[in-house]
């Protein structure tokens, strides 16, 4: 068996990967306008500042879209198909792609609320959302 490919770190997203490992969610704030991000990044993506701030997210959000992989595009994800991809609207704003995991994650729905949850890459923690009956 493949094993799963590892995040990869930068100076920009060193912080973000540090948290999940303590399986916190970090989202980016601008310190100048306000604007609340995902995804880590040296400059905000609404008024191009580098003021940027680290802030907790609840991990809890609706699913926005998905798709439901049945064959692997690659070896490492070969045994887990089918799997679920998606689109998280998480509850403070961002939207963050992750995937969906569990008994019933092959029955996802668009609006569909989830929470987060973590698994194993290698020596690194993912987020990664189930869904909430």
């Amino acid at each position: 068996m493949t094993a799963l490919p590892e995040p990869i770190r930068n100076a920009d997203s060193q912080e973000f990967w540090d948290a999940m490992q303590q399986e916190k969610l970090l989202l980016q704030e601008c310190g100048d306008c306000g604007a609340l991000d995902f995804m880590p990044r040296h400059m905000c993506p609404v008024c191009w500042s580098p003021n940027r701030k680290w802030r907790e997210a609840l991990g809890e959000g609706t699913v926005h879209s998905f798709s439901i992989v049945r064959r692997a595009s690659s070896p490492a994800f070969a045994t887990r198909t089918p799997y679920v991809v998606a689109l998280i609207d998480l509850s403070e704003g961002p939207r963050m792609p992750s995937a969906v995991i569990g008994d019933d994650a092959l029955s996802v729905a668009i609006g569909d609320p989830v929470k987060m949850t973590f698994e194993e890459r290698g020596d690194q923690k993912l987020a990664v959302f189930q869904i909430v009956k």
